[in-house]
């Protein structure tokens, strides 16, 4: 059975960091790209967005609003996905949700084989 289960989420004043973890059970981990994505508050399903991704070999993606300020990296070995967040920002609030995938790289996740439940970010200005 394969779970994806986020924590370190949380609130932090704007300009803070906080770091996510996302932890896998199951096999899959290392043979699939991982990423995380946010949906704001009040926002539709649609409106949900990849902020970081990471490949099986560990190239990174980053949409632009967030480059330089955060940081996505896995351990193949604990099966964990991490999310370093810094110089948050009040627009950074968001559930933010981990996500496993074999296709391509998906700005909404239409395509991801895998959600955990989230994690709330609350950034206050």
């Amino acid at each position: 059975q394969v779970q994806l289960v986020e924590s370190g989420g949380g609130l932090v004043q704007a300009g803070g960091s906080l770091r996510l973890s996302c932890a896998a059970s199951g096999t899959f981990f290392s043979r699939n790209n991982m990423g995380w994505y946010r949906q704001a508050p009040g926002k539709e399903r649609e409106a949900r967005e990849l902020v970081a991704g990471i490949t099986m070999a560990g190239s990174p993606y980053y949409v632009d609003s967030v480059k330089g300020r955060f940081t996505i990296s896995r351990d193949n070995v604990k099966n964990t996905l991490y999310l370093q967040m810094n110089s948050l920002k009040p627009e950074d609030t968001a559930t933010y949700y981990c996500a496993s995938w074999t296709g391509p790289f998906d700005p909404q996740g239409w395509g991801v084989d895998y959600w955990g439940q989230g994690t709330q970010v609350t950034v206050s200005s």
